[in-house]
């Protein structure tokens, strides 16, 4: 009786020794799980249609910390060359993903085209006799927004445009650069451009412009939204499964609401 005492005492013993040893590495994988955070740099023209799937996205994934940092996709890029600690990038063109795939910096495989845009020409909604983009040489049309080329892809797509519709330079005095395509919609939203060009989807978020025309795709480089996980990510599978929820047909519904094109 005494020797079955002793051993019962000694179970006890173990399996709260185990229980003190191993609840802490338990609590701990737990508390990681639920801290994970991924950064998202991402271009301007995307801030609504993500922030609209990141809700959609916490449903599926609540121990996952979504943070969006957006802005032109040049000066995304830079950050990252300056080592921003991104886990996923979305840029409006492909030549910035492709300095970073050219240098090394992205995953393996996870490069892909998250949506398509449009390039349109917008005017306030009281300004009217302007119907094509030819219209921006008159001289009711003093100032004129377009994103910053050498960093904003929608300015880059701009003066293609308007180069191959051969009024580049008798404009080009009238323009008022912005850092990105979302300072060029402001700008023509509050009267202080009498024009811009911007994506379809910004033209979709506002009442205050209206869209006169939308530039013939032929005359600049296609407009997509590559996306791919940066090897400096520290959490690569939970950047990778954000990246698969992308394209997935719930993601998809949001983007083509927003009026992206899907690839």
């Amino acid at each position: 009786m005494k020797s079955r005492r002793f051993l019962t005492f000694i179970g006890i013993a173990l399996t709260s020794l185990v229980l003190a040893v191993g609840l802490p590495f338990i609590f701990s994988s737990v508390v990681a799980q639920s801290n994970t955070e991924l950064l998202v740099s991402a271009a301007a023209s995307l801030k609504d249609v993500m922030e609209e799937v990141n809700k959609d996205y916490q449903q599926t994934k609540p121990n996952v910390n979504i943070k969006y940092n957006f802005g032109a996709s040049g000066a995304l890029l830079q950050q990252i060359q300056q080592g921003a600690p991104v886990d996923v990038f979305i840029s409006a063109a492909k030549k910035q993903m492709d300095t970073l795939e050219q240098s090394g910096q992205l995953v393996a495989g996870t490069r892909g085209i998250l949506a398509k845009n449009r390039l349109v020409l917008v005017v306030p909604n009281n300004v009217t006799g302007i119907s094509s983009f030819y219209n921006l040489r008159d001289s009711k049309i003093k100032k004129i927004a377009i994103g910053e080329p050498r960093s904003v892809p929608a300015g880059q797509y701009a003066e293609q445009a308007l180069q191959k519709l051969g009024i580049y330079q008798s404009i080009k005095p009238k323009f008022v650069y912005a850092n990105n395509v979302r300072q060029v919609l402001a700008a023509v939203e509050s009267g202080n451009a009498d024009a811009g060009l911007v994506y379809l989807t910004d033209a979709k978020i506002t009442n205050k412009v209206k869209v006169v025309v939308a530039a013939d795709e032929k005359y600049h480089s296609p407009i997509v939204y590559p996306i791919a996980v940066l090897k400096r990510s520290k959490n690569t599978q939970a950047a990778k499964d954000f990246l698969q929820f992308l394209s997935n047909d719930q993601a998809k519904t949001v983007l083509a609401k927003y009026g992206f094109i899907l690839p």
